[in-house]
């Protein structure tokens, strides 16, 4: 299996298919970080925790000969504040003295197979115990009685592995925990640059590359949300890296709230990356026994670029994140009402929307924002989830079974966690939402945020939602979540944990997930928060997709998609095509087809000709659905560099097939178009619809396809589909 402890040098060694990663147990019980990279044989590496010290400035252990050791310089596995450590710390817990520094030793370990699961918190998870190994390290603050396990499961197969960290107070009294990381890597180098995903509203996760420099650089969210303006990826890769070439690490926390990401340069030109919880607003007050669980963060390395980093997560995420009855059972194509008719419907016009998508071949109509309580615009009503009978006469049941007659599936559009304050609810619990005592409650969307943190609370809303989700059948729902947190704090909680306020907010809304999923298990659960505010590893436990962005443009589509794509599969991005009038069907079906693929837009406005082209695009997203879902996909222009063109290829797993697109983003009659293919068999032959000739695979990727006589235009898509000769 993929970990190893080596007992004569005190080191373990956690081995994937790509790297290697080994720790070290030192002089008076300090966990060192050895190294973390491209798999290697040996594990007698002592000689690489060496570092300078530098005088007094860097204290040293008093039971260790001055110099062999200091905190300040040595690469620490899991570093923590105030005991000679001065670069960012994983670890911060304040005593009953009030005071915050933090040591752990070492004490023991255990390796374990299989993968222990994360109690209130989303996680990777195995399905049997031969699919990865476990190491858990349980290391000892003496003086505060913090006893900290830190947990390490190695994927071997899949080239990744997970960190994770659980805190027990083991003394006889209270402790506060300030500062808990789910992973930290001192890195003995600063040559890369960082990679991270940023945003907003309608253009979420852009990639961005800067180079490290000396201090602390990174991103965060403190939203309540995972959020739009930044995701909990990161990368580091070697200078000079591309997506086929260069040392990479890819960094994803498995988590929906307010997290931290960061790494800091030291005077030694090593690099430390910190990612978890954002302790910006965040502590945990532990009683005698009691014990938190950091949220589980993952890691990729690869040294063959940019490119194998993301397919290592997407096959991780496909067999170990995405959970249920859909995790590999074909998904409905779908046609969402949101912008055919925004608020402004009722049974008959749902129904002349599914009678029209029948005829187009879609499976399955969706019911967004609208149906309940007195919602005519995004003024009233959330949280009164009960069904509006002046838009549905005969009621929910009618509508879905006359939907479901006509052979169509159905979907509903929910948002839990917000609450109108014209609403019912509002008015009966006004304390219900989330709110400060004194200050003013800022509105956004014209909505707050309900308090998840509350049991009775969370228990209120389910009600509701079982008692319309049991009423009839229900093949999808859409979650979303429109706004972020502000005046954080709840009703109920004491002064002294207020602080807990957004742990306990996004516990609770997986806990109401979990029942959701448990209690519909058939049920198809997408999640959505403005678009892409929440895509993360956490909410893609619960739903195997997530709608990318409210942004449908194609064109605009391209950047938000190659950025996803860093670290999430296809298989999780809601992508639909709509009535954006930028460009053609064509365009917009090509560019769906990167995704989970649906439709947003009235169907009765389509004409002959466009209905003629959505038909054909059906046959298109049958024909291709295994090939998208569960192929490698390889990124061949990226839109953000390129300029002119954007292009991407999914290869199938048995290189027996390949489908690559190409999106003309602007017209240069004087470009030359070559395209070459990537991750072929070079020796296997392939037919090709492009021309109709044969190649080998060698060829496809070595010398490509000329483009240039076909004279493109703004917009214009060109696919290349090629399968292997019998």
């Amino acid at each position: 299996m993929g970990i190893y402890f080596d007992k004569e040098n005190n080191i373990f060694k956690l081995d994937t298919a790509t790297s290697s990663y080994l720790i070290e147990i030192f002089d008076q019980n300090y966990l060192l970080h050895l190294y973390y990279g491209a798999k290697i044989p040996d594990t007698n590496l002592n000689m690489l925790h060496a570092r300078s010290t530098y005088a007094s400035f860097s204290a040293g252990n008093e039971n260790i000969p001055f110099g062999d050791f200091s905190a300040d310089t040595w690469p620490m596995e899991y570093g923590c504040n105030g005991c000679g450590d001065f670069r960012i710390s994983a670890l911060q817990i304040k005593d009953k003295t009030g005071c915050n520094a933090t040591d752990i030793r070492y004490i023991s370990h255990e390796i374990i197979n299989g993968k222990p699961s994360l109690p209130g918190l989303p996680a990777l998870y195995t399905e049997n115990d031969a699919d990865a190994q476990t190491l858990a390290i349980k290391t000892l603050d003496k003086v505060s009685g913090a006893q900290v396990t830190l947990y390490y499961t190695v994927f071997e197969n899949l080239g990744a592995m997970t960190r994770w960290a659980v805190i027990e107070n083991t003394s006889d009294n209270a402790m506060e925990l300030e500062r808990s990381m789910s992973l930290c890597v001192d890195l003995p180098e600063m040559n890369y640059d960082m990679i991270t995903l940023y945003g907003r509203h309608n253009k979420e996760r852009t990639a961005e590359r800067r180079a490290l420099a000396h201090g602390i650089q990174g991103i965060a969210s403190k939203r309540g949300s995972s959020s739009h303006q930044q995701n909990p990826f990161m990368a580091l890769c070697e200078k000079g890296a591309t997506e086929d070439f260069g040392n990479c690490y890819g960094f994803n926390l498995v988590y929906s709230c307010n997290f931290l990401a960061e790494a800091e340069v030291d005077s030694n030109c090593g690099t430390r990356v910190l990612m978890g919880i954002n302790p910006s607003s965040f502590s945990w007050h532990l009683e005698a026994g009691e014990t938190f669980t950091t949220p589980e963060a993952v890691m990729v390395f690869s040294e063959n670029g940019l490119g194998e980093m993301s397919r290592i997560f997407h096959r991780l995420y496909n067999k170990h994140l995405i959970r249920g009855e859909w995790k590999e059972k074909k998904r409905p194509l779908l046609i969402n009402s949101w912008e055919a008719a925004y608020f402004s419907f009722d049974d008959d016009k749902l129904v002349a929307f599914a009678e029209k998508a029948k005829e187009l071949g879609i499976e399955m109509l969706v019911m967004d924002d609208g149906w309940f309580g007195k919602r005519n615009d995004d003024r009233s009503s959330l949280g009164d989830w009960y069904v509006n009978t002046d838009k549905l006469k005969g009621g929910l049941d009618s509508l879905v079974k006359r939907v479901n007659a006509l052979g169509l599936k159905f979907g509903i559009w929910y948002e839990p966690e917000m609450i109108s304050p014209d609403s019912d609810l509002y008015r009966a619990h006004p304390d219900w939402c989330i709110h400060v005592a004194g200050r003013e409650r800022s509105v956004g969307r014209q909505q707050y945020v309900i308090d998840f943190s509350r049991k009775d609370v969370r228990d209120a809303i389910y009600a509701q939602m079982y008692e319309v989700l049991s009423s009839t059948k229900i093949d999808y729902l859409k979650w979303d979540f429109n706004r972020n947190i502000t005046e954080a704090g709840s009703a109920i909680l004491p002064a002294e944990r207020q602080k807990e306020f957004f742990h306990r907010f996004v516990l609770g809304t997986y806990e109401i997930m979990d029942r959701l999923t448990k209690d519909f298990p058939h049920m198809l659960l997408e999640n959505c928060s403005g678009g892409g505010g929440r895509f993360d590893p956490g909410m893609l436990y619960y739903s195997p997709q997530i709608w990318t962005s409210d942004n449908t443009d194609p064109i605009e589509r391209l950047s938000i998609q190659f950025g996803t794509s860093l670290c999430y599969p296809a298989s999780t991005m809601g992508a639909h095509v709509s009535a954006c009038r930028r460009t053609g069907y064509d365009t917009k079906g090509a560019v769906a087809l990167w995704g989970t693929f649906g439709y947003e837009l009235d169907p009765t406005k389509l004409s002959p000709e466009d209905a003629c082209r959505v038909k054909r695009q059906v046959e298109e997203y049958h024909k291709y659905y295994d090939l998208i879902r569960w192929g490698d996909l390889y990124r061949i222009k990226n839109p953000e560099e390129d300029g002119f063109d954007c292009a991407w290829e999914f290869v199938s797993e048995d290189k027996k097939e390949a489908l690559l697109t190409v999106i003309v983003m602007r017209r240069d009659a004087m470009k030359n178009r070559i395209l070459r293919f990537k991750g072929l068999d070079p020796e296997k032959k392939y037919e090709c619809d492009f021309d109709n000739e044969e190649y080998c695979g060698q060829t496809l990727m070595k010398a490509g396809l000329n483009l240039s006589q076909m004279h493109l235009n703004d917009h214009e898509v060109v696919r290349v589909y090629i399968k292997e000769v019998d």
